[in-house]
């Protein structure tokens, strides 16, 4: 499919790149951005071409947040809709099977951050900076906060909320927004690597573990508990899972059977 406002590309490696491609508008979501963004992240998820998407931001920034030309002339109603339009692709990857890291550079500011924070992982330059800056425009990243706060908590989501301030990488790293800082130059071949790493791994274990995951992080503990466990006896019955214990045992490569 032919996008205006991203860039996809499927690798032979079975990495998908999605780049949200508005360079000029430092990578700002719009309603067209926020759609294709999350068709595109729909196409990966079915895709069996695609074990993991990578997203990232042509230009000089990864995602400077929303366009808030979108914000004139329109009811509460009609804003409702355009804000959770704008929040979708970040829900949607929670709903994904396949994992989704973020590769960031430049800033990653307001629905930035939180595209940062909804990704499964997020690897970023060492100059790259995040915030929930929408505070110091008379408004609020209430929605972006959400999974910001389920990476580092309620105390320090609730200061970034608050504060509107850019947060460096190194600092981003230690509260655990994101999981790992590297040399701007070797950003994206370190995030290849890593997605490539992934990627080999047997993808219905994979696919298991995320959708397993993000349940239980909605159960109480000892449902939790009781959840993997039937999640992990399902896991055991698949071919891919048999294949894998057998290459260990014989020290070969496995050969997975995605199913």
């Amino acid at each position: 499919m032919t996008y205006e406002t991203i860039t996809v590309q499927v690798g032979d490696d079975y990495i998908c790149t999605i780049a949200l491609n508005r360079p000029e508008q430092l990578n700002t979501f719009t309603l067209a951005l926020a759609r294709e963004l999350d068709q595109a992240l729909w196409e990966a998820e079915v895709s069996n071409k695609v074990r993991v998407v990578v997203v990232k931001g042509n230009g000089k920034v990864f995602c400077a947040g929303i366009d808030v030309a979108g914000l004139e002339d329109k009811s509460v109603q009609e804003l409702r809709n355009w804000i959770e339009c704008m929040e979708t692709p970040l829900v949607s990857i929670s709903r994904m099977s396949k994992p989704v890291i973020a590769q960031v550079h430049g800033a990653a500011a307001a629905n930035g951050a939180g595209l940062v924070a909804a990704a499964d992982l997020a690897i970023a330059s060492e100059k790259a900076r995040f915030g929930l800056t929408a505070i110091n425009v008379g408004l609020n990243c209430v929605g972006p906060v959400i999974p910001v706060s389920r990476s580092i908590g309620r105390k320090k989501a609730l200061e970034m909320l608050f504060f509107g301030e850019l947060i460096p990488a190194p600092e981003a790293a230690r509260m655990g927004l994101i999981n790992r800082v590297v040399a701007e130059e070797e950003l994206e071949e370190e995030t290849r690597k890593w997605a490539a790493t992934l990627a080999a791994k047997s993808p219905v274990a994979m696919q298991n573990a995320k959708k397993s995951f993000y349940t239980a992080a909605d159960c109480d503990y000892y449902k939790a508990f009781d959840f993997m466990n039937d999640a992990f006896a399902r896991l055991c019955s698949s071919a891919d899972a048999k294949e894998g214990v057998a290459a260990f045992r014989e020290k070969r490569e496995p050969v997975w059977q995605e199913k």
